[in-house]
This record gives structure tokens, C-alpha cells and sequence, in this order.
């Protein structure tokens, strides 16, 4: 005589693996559609293994470059252009002392490919000041000594100064949480805490 729990714990087992297959089919649907209708112009833009032309805009200046696709654009910045500012320290993005701003926001440039920038504006460290005038944040790291070794400072830098752009009067938790990425073997935290807090009161003033 058949087991009466047996055939009620498989049917229930059946029962689950079904209604996950069909959710499954579902969510494939759409992309099923879209494949059988993409058209020649839908295929992605193929570039490589080779060299590729590509022109960069870094500092309010477009510079042309030749590169392979699987370069970062923190080893374009510190090898084709000369932009020694912007440091590589893990090339894993978890330092963050890799950081520059891609049409103003932060990003680490060393998990960024060159190729993938497009026409978006970069920004590094070299590029923050104006002429000889230092940005607020700068001239608040060197009175409240902000730095030690310095090998942070600049992408320290520049998300402190990204973080006034957003929020021109923050609280120390808003500058915690800016830096919260930042790797800083010296411990220099408070100083840039304070740093930064004088930055914009200057700022306001």
C-alpha cells in the first residue's frame, strides 16, 4: 500500500519546484522577446585587444590617448598623463586612495577601465585648486595637520571636498561617513574631521 506521507511530502516537492520554474519562465519572458527582435544595431560595441584611440577629458582638458582596453584610469592618469596626485595603494577599490570625481562625484579610478569613462569631466587632485588659490579643504588639511605620510590625502581630499559640494555645512557624522572608505594608516581622522568642519566654516564666511 503506498505511503500515504510519501506521496503528500512529493507532491508538495513538486508542487514548489514547479511554481519556481514557472516564476523563473516568466522573468525570462522579456528578455526572450527582446532577444528574438534585436537587430543588428542593438550589437554591443566591440573594442580590442589592441591599442584603442580615446580622448579624455581631465581637468577641463581633453587629452588623446592610445591604450588597451583593460587599463584603469588611475594608471592613465599617473602614467599617460603625468597626474601623480592620484595615488594607487590596494588597486582594489578599498583604500580609496585612488579617488577623482567623474562629473563631480567620487569613484575609484583604479577599479574604473579608461574605455568606460566616456565623455564624463575628471577631476584629480591636480585639477582642484584654482591657479595658485588651494581649495578650501586643502588649505584646512595643512593648518589642522590632516596629514602625515600624505599618501591619502588626496583622495581624502578629494571626497571632503566633494562632500561640501553636496551638503555645504555637514555635521562630523557627515564626514565620517565621506571618509568611511578611506584607509588611513596614520590615523589622521580627527584631524581631517576637523579639517574639513573648518573648511566650511571658511566656506560660509
Amino acid at each position: 500500500m503506498p505511503d500515504e506521507g510519501r506521496i503528500s511530502s512529493v507532491s508538495r516537492r513538486f508542487f514548489l519546484r514547479g511554481t519556481g520554474v514557472a516564476a523563473s519562465g516568466v522573468a525570462l519572458l522579456p528578455d526572450a522577446h527582446a532577444a528574438a527582435t534585436a537587430t543588428a544595431t542593438d550589437e554591443p560595441t566591440i573594442s580590442g585587444p589592441g591599442m584603442v584611440p580615446l580622448t579624455l577629458a581631465v581637468n577641463g582638458m581633453n587629452f588623446y590617448v592610445s591604450l588597451e582596453p583593460n587599463v584603469t584610469l588611475a594608471e592613465v592618469l599617473r602614467g599617460s598623463l603625468d597626474l601623480t596626485g592620484t595615488k594607487i595603494g590596494c588597486d582594489r577599490g578599498f583604500c580609496s586612495a585612488c579617488t577623482v570625481w567623474l562629473d563631480g562625484r567620487p569613484i575609484a579610478s583604479c577599479m574604473t577601465l579608461a574605455i568606460d569613462v566616456g565623455a564624463c569631466a575628471v577631476t584629480t587632485i591636480e585639477g582642484l585648486a584654482h591657479g595658485d588659490t588651494l581649495h578650501p579643504v586643502q588649505e584646512a588639511f595643512i593648518a589642522h595637520d590632516a596629514m602625515q605620510c600624505g599618501y591619502c590625502s588626496p583622495g581624502m581630499v578629494m571626497s571632503c571636498a566633494a562632500l561640501l559640494d553636496r551638503i555645504p555645512q555637514p555635521t562630523a557624522q557627515d564626514i565620517q561617513a565621506a571618509i568611511s572608505g578611506h584607509l588611513c594608516r596614520c590615523g589622521t581622522y580627527p584631524h581631517v574631521i576637523e579639517a574639513v568642519l573648518a573648511a566650511s566654516q571658511s566656506r560660509k564666511a
